[in-house]
């Protein structure tokens, strides 16, 4: 149990006030043996047992109604936190607020999500304690904000759902930077979230060190977690995987390529989900018949009008118990050339890089490869660049500036490792030393859920597992493995930016160091998987997802479809379709937020091992308060003590009034006074 005011329950020595009392009592009298009135004594023996029994229960009573005085004055609390202010008033409050898309389930029968709920919740409890200083972080800008009090936080609209996966590492540190350039005191830290995998990012090395850094802070940091872990049972969510605009002889036709996900899903048993289509206004649907947990609709045609060559629409299916994942939003523009370029000291062996990157999947989109030496660097137009493939030296000086640039822009960069490695790096990340394996060394494990290795529209997953590397270089540096190497050496990672991507990939595609090449599909994919993440960063026409964009880039934009009440700082987390200049932008959820896991308990525990840390479970809807005050059941337990005890020292009533003399006066007398009292009284009242 827990306490607003646990400093009172030092009075608790206080309950042995009636004992001493009843022993200072005791001692008031001496007994003195009088033969006259020993068969008083015997008539007294007869009746000692309930008579011990009555002053042993008045003493309990007693005991109790100071115990239940002093509970009640320092404020007991009821709920899942134990000890939940146990060490007194908090220096400084830090709340972990998680809006991302996932956060707007509801339960069953229900009207509020789980944001909605949270955010009532954390209101409710933390107006209980006091703090001199509270601090918001949420998951789109991840800096700290002060607030005036918790009920501040239903009225801000960074406490609003937003379109933005939530980055509970990224915002961990923020809070842990908070502490220490504050120099704050005791500080406690506020989560809540529903544990979403791709939201925790539980295999990031991260946490280690977020772990020691905790602990290094001598005023003590504990941890409360308000988890939503519910899942929503037959949850759709609808996401456009491919746009394409074909023009035909005498009109033109839209190809959209979507895909439906469905959570929860125990049986196969068909599900009608009707497509909405809306294209700047205009109308239509459509009715699928989805089975299981997947379903893929390919090249959908929506007529156009010949002239209309650029636009943008939305996709949405009914109303189930996330509302997030109801709609997704694309524009459409004729088709960009996809641009790749090679850089690399041996040309020859780069041939497989070339031919997966010109070879397009479809007919109608033009794909371009060119093999470049370091001193043709200045050759390359980076402004229609979609993928860099760099194998040799990483780049150094101003070769690296302009990589940078490239990556900033959102363009995709592929590094091999060279035959002789250096020192430079790039973005943190260099090469080490290369081993060699003769026999092969098989790919143990890869990410199928995402990023260039992810499973195909079909769910088919790629023959990552079939590759053989046979000589494979080291990467060093802070990176998210997406293919390790049996042994758990990685093969594939990717470098954290802030837009673009930045791959190393650990071998070449000689056929001396491995059967990428050879086998051909696993190359295919990752060439064509990073050739559209780049190519939809150019154009007129830009399909992006939250995160890709800056929040300075995204104030000036000019909103033509989106949540209404989102406010023009808010753009760069919202999905909708917006103007840029020149441009279309298409904003929606991550691929992650369509059916991301909930972390196992196990693995939560794990990342909080060593840390002051404590967890409560609640449900959406959820209108009881998880902290309430019960000092008055403690009152009233008081109070009934007391009553008790008077009822028991009520005098005991004799039944028969012409009872004998001496039972009366057997009644009358206990252990402690009967001898003292005897002996004072005359002798004719004692033989009477």
């Amino acid at each position: 149990m827990s306490f607003l005011q646990p400093l009172l329950l030092a009075a608790l020595p206080l309950i042995a006030l009636p004992i001493l009392i009843h022993l200072i009592n005791q001692r008031r009298y001496q007994t003195i043996r009088w033969a006259a009135m020993m068969f008083i004594l015997a008539a007294n023996r007869m009746s000692r047992g309930y008579a011990k029994l009555r002053q042993w229960l008045i003493l309990l009573f007693r005991t109790l109604a100071i115990a239940g005085l002093i509970f009640a004055v320092a404020r007991p609390l009821a709920s899942g936190w134990l000890g939940l202010t146990a060490g007194g008033k908090a220096d400084t409050t830090i709340i972990i607020f998680d809006r991302s898309p996932s956060m707007r389930q509801q339960s069953p029968g229900t009207v509020n999500s789980k944001l909605e709920t949270g955010r009532q919740q954390l209101v409710r409890a933390l107006s209980m304690f006091g703090s001199t200083r509270w601090i918001l972080i949420e998951n789109t800008t991840n800096q700290p904000r002060e607030l005036e009090s918790p009920d501040a936080l239903t009225k801000l609209s960074v406490t609003e759902p937003s379109s933005a996966s939530a980055d509970v590492p990224t915002m961990l540190q923020a809070a842990r930077d908070y502490i220490e350039a504050n120099k704050s005191g005791r500080t406690e830290i506020w989560i809540c979230s529903d544990i979403r995998q791709n939201d925790w990012n539980a295999e990031s090395g991260r946490w280690a060190t977020l772990r020691d850094s905790f602990l290094e802070f001598n005023q003590g940091v504990r941890f409360h977690l308000l988890a939503y872990p519910d899942l929503a049972a037959n949850n759709v969510a609808v996401r456009v995987t491919d746009v394409r605009r074909l023009q035909t002889s005498d009109s033109a036709e839209l190809l959209v390529s979507l895909q439906l996900t469905r959570e929860g899903v125990v049986d196969e048993e068909k599900q009608g989900i009707p497509l909405s289509f809306e294209i700047e206004g205009a109308r239509s649907e459509f009715t699928v018949e989805m089975t299981g947990s997947k379903f893929d609709l390919k090249d959908h045609r929506l007529p156009l009008e010949r002239t209309h060559e650029r636009g943008w629409a939305k996709v949405s299916i009914p109303a189930d118990s996330n509302a997030a994942d109801n709609e997704f939003y694309f524009v459409f523009d004729k088709p960009t050339p996809r641009v790749a370029a090679i850089v690399t000291d041996e040309p020859q062996a780069a041939r497989p890089l070339q031919l997966a990157a010109q070879i397009s999947p479809d007919p109608h989109q033009r794909s371009s490869a060119e093999i470049l030496t370091r001193d043709q660097l200045p050759q390359i137009d980076w402004e229609t660049l979609s993928l860099l493939m760099w194998q040799g030296p990483l780049p150094d000086a101003d070769t690296a500036k302009l990589v940078q640039e490239f990556v900033d822009r959102g363009g995709q960069v592929m590094f091999f490792p060279p035959r002789v490695v250096s020192s430079d790096d790039f973005l943190g990340v260099k090469w080490g030393d290369w081993s060699e394996k003769s026999d092969g060394v098989p790919i143990e494990t890869w990410r199928p859920d995402q990023d260039l290795l992810a499973n195909t529209q079909s769910g088919a997953a790629l023959p990552v597992g079939q590759l053989q590397v046979r000589n494979f270089c080291t990467i060093e540096g802070e990176t998210t493995p997406i293919a390790s190497l049996k042994g758990g050496t990685p093969l594939l990672a990717r470098v954290t930016t802030n837009r673009g991507g930045v791959y190393f990939c650990g071998t070449t595609v000689g056929a001396g160091d491995s059967s990428i090449a050879t086998d051909g599909v696993v190359l295919y994919v990752m060439v064509q998987r990073a050739l559209n993440s780049g190519a939809a960063m150019l154009g007129n026409a830009r399909q992006l997802m939250v995160g890709d964009v800056g929040h300075d880039q995204a104030v000036s934009w000019q909103k033509l479809a989106g949540p209404p009440e989102a406010l023009s700082t808010e753009y760069a987390f919202q999905g909708g379709v917006y103007q840029a200049d020149a441009k279309l932008v298409a904003l929606n959820r991550t691929v992650a937020e369509d059916q991301a896991p909930v972390l196992d308990d196990v693995r939560l525990t794990e990342l909080f091992k060593g840390l002051d840390f404590a967890r409560v479970d609640d449900q959406a809807g959820n209108l009881s308060a998880l902290i309430q005050e019960i000092w008055r059941v403690f009152l009233g337990l008081m109070m009934l003590a007391l009553i008790l005890e008077a009822a028991l020292c009520l005098p005991r009533i004799t039944p028969n009034p012409t009872h004998s003399t001496m039972s009366a006066v057997a009644v009358g007398f206990n252990d402690n006074t009967v001898g003292s009292e005897a002996a004072d009284r005359p002798a004719s009242t004692s033989k009477a």
